[in-house]
Parts: C-alpha cells; sequence; structure tokens
C-alpha cells in the first residue's frame, strides 16, 4: 500500500504498522484493511491540501479534524450526491482507531476520545409481516417445473435462515445439511456462523435438489432455456423476490435483504433475545442487532394497548 502524497516516513511506518495490526492481531478481512488504507489516505491528503506538508503523528490536532469532518461533509461521492452521514463515520472511526493504535504505541498525538462521532438519525427497516411472507409464497405457481421450485426454495430458505443474498448465492451443495436441517455459512469479515433450515425450508430444498439432474455444484442456479446452468447472480435473486412480491400485491420494494429483516423480526416478537438474534443473523455488534428493538417495541406496545385493563368497568 504506497502513498504518493506527502507524509513524513514514520507516519507512513505507522500506517502500515497499524494495518498490519488489524490483519495479525485483529484479524479484520482483505476489505476491512482496504478501507482503513482508503479512508487514513483520504485524511493525509486533506491535511495536505490544508497547508499541513509532511504530516507527522503530533500534527494531527482538534481543529485539524474539525476541518476534515466539515470537508467530508462537503464532498461528494461517485454519483456526485454528498456522502452520507455514515459513510463520513466511517473515515472517523478508522482515524481513531489508528490514534487508539498510535496511543497505545506510546505515540504524541491527539486522543481518540476527543473525536466523536456524528450523531446518526435513527434507521428504520422495512419488513414482512407473517401473512405477506405466506402470500409471496403462494404466488409461486404450485406445480413441478423446475423454476417454480427453486424460486420456493430461495424464499422458503431466506425466511428460515435470514442468509445474506451473497450468503445465499454462493452457497453450495456439499455445504447443506438436510438431514440435520443446518450448515454453516461464511458472512462478512469472513466469520463462521450456522444457520437452521425450517420443516418447510428443507422440504422445498428437497424437492428441488432431487429435481435436479446437473452437476453444477451451487445450490441456486439459472435454469433458462439454451443458457448454460451458471449460479445466481444476488440481481437474479432480487428480480425474482420482486416478481412474486408484486405478483402477491404487495406494494412495498421487496428485496433479499426485507427477508433477512423479516426472519430477524419474526424471531424477536416470537420471544427470542436479542443476542440469540445477533449470532443468527452474524452481526459483528450487537448495535447492528438492536435496530429491530424499535419495531418490536411497537408490535408490544400494539399488544399492551389491545389486550392490556380490558376489565369490565
Amino acid at each position: 500500500m504506497s502513498y504518493n502524497i506527502n507524509m513524513s516516513s514514520n507516519l507512513k511506518n505507522y500506517i502500515q504498522d497499524f494495518l498490519d495490526y488489524l490483519e495479525i492481531e485483529k484479524n479484520r478481512s482483505p476489505k476491512t484493511l482496504q478501507n482503513y488504507d482508503h479512508y487514513l489516505k483520504r485524511f493525509v491528503e486533506f491535511a495536505n491540501s490544508a497547508g499541513q506538508q509532511n504530516l507527522s503523528p503530533a500534527h494531527i490536532t482538534l481543529p485539524l479534524v474539525r476541518k476534515y469532518r466539515q470537508h467530508l461533509n462537503r464532498t461528494t461521492d461517485n454519483s456526485d450526491r454528498p456522502l452520507k452521514l455514515i459513510t463520513q463515520n466511517y473515515h472517523i472511526i478508522a482515524l481513531r482507531a489508528f490514534l487508539k493504535f498510535l496511543s497505545k504505541q506510546d505515540v504524541k498525538t491527539l486522543s481518540a476520545e476527543k473525536i466523536e462521532l456524528s450523531k446518526i438519525p435513527e434507521r428504520t427497516v422495512e419488513f414482512l409481516e407473517a401473512n405477506e411472507v405466506e402470500d409471496i409464497l403462494e404466488a409461486v405457481p404450485q406445480n413441478n417445473h423446475l423454476q417454480n421450485l427453486r424460486d420456493t426454495a430461495i424464499l422458503e430458505t431466506l425466511f428460515s435462515t435470514g442468509l445474506r443474498v451473497s450468503e445465499l448465492t454462493s452457497l453450495t451443495r456439499d455445504k447443506i445439511n438436510l438431514q440435520r436441517g443446518e450448515f454453516m455459512v461464511r458472512g462478512k469479515g469472513d466469520k463462521p456462523r450456522v444457520v437452521f433450515l425450517s420443516g418447510d425450508a428443507k422440504a422445498s430444498l428437497h424437492r428441488y435438489l432431487d429435481k435436479r439432474k446437473d452437476n453444477n455444484e451451487f445450490v441456486f442456479i439459472a435454469h433458462a432455456l439454451n443458457t448454460n446452468a451458471e449460479n445466481l447472480t444476488p440481481r437474479s435473486v432480487q428480480r425474482i423476490i420482486q416478481k412474486y412480491a408484486t405478483k402477491a400485491g404487495i406494494v412495498k420494494k421487496v428485496t433479499p435483504h426485507t427477508l433477512r429483516h423479516s426472519y430477524a423480526t419474526d424471531l424477536l416478537i416470537n420471544g427470542a433475545d436479542i443476542r440469540s438474534v445477533q449470532a443468527l443473523l452474524g452481526h459483528a455488534s450487537i448495535t447492528t442487532t438492536q435496530v429491530y428493538t424499535h419495531i418490536t417495541n411497537k408490535q408490544l406496545r400494539e399488544v399492551h394497548s389491545a389486550f392490556h385493563n380490558k376489565r369490565q368497568r
């Protein structure tokens, strides 16, 4: 990872040491290393443009960081849109992590604790009610055609496991244990987790895979005529799901991730604890999973209103 910008050799070495630390001691993924490298490079480039030539750790000050945050807020992405607040925070998270690393090395620099993240508006998620999931499943023609068997298996598997679409499309036959109804996937950061199939999901996968006569290793493949049977892409799965959602009369946009949200919400509404849902979804942080508690709290409030204190007056 090279820098064609003005930077003191010791800062360049510190950044490389930091990236090595993330890779070896923190076991961060190559993508994470690439992102942190990009974020720190952008900070150094800004410092150069702001007159901080040959930047060193001691030159990283709170006023410089404030100007950098203002710069990020005025920066646009490749589509000429302002950087999202969460993306701006990713830059600051990387800088804070770097400053904490320097502090551990007893290098004089700005304290990471002095830098606060921007407050992100409360995130909302779109999910399906149980009856809407059923409506989508019923929209798939109930016959023995291979493509329809596949589409039912896709919908059942997504709702049963909460898989990310990339995890679904990369799934191979040898990874699934239909007898046990479980299998392992590697999610973000190459972290493994076990997912479980419902009875309906197992049955639909059995019907689909038993009907297959090809030797393709992937579970979900294209079955159109005059094409090679290649594994489905995330975009293909998106189109399949939206097709049946539209056919079922659901007007909101339904994506593979909507089914993941529906899976998590269904678990929580039916009594699962937040830590278990975190593990089942493969979230590294409980904070990511807690977005669903706002939904379930609303559900609980509606239950309370409907059923509490109905005594005769």
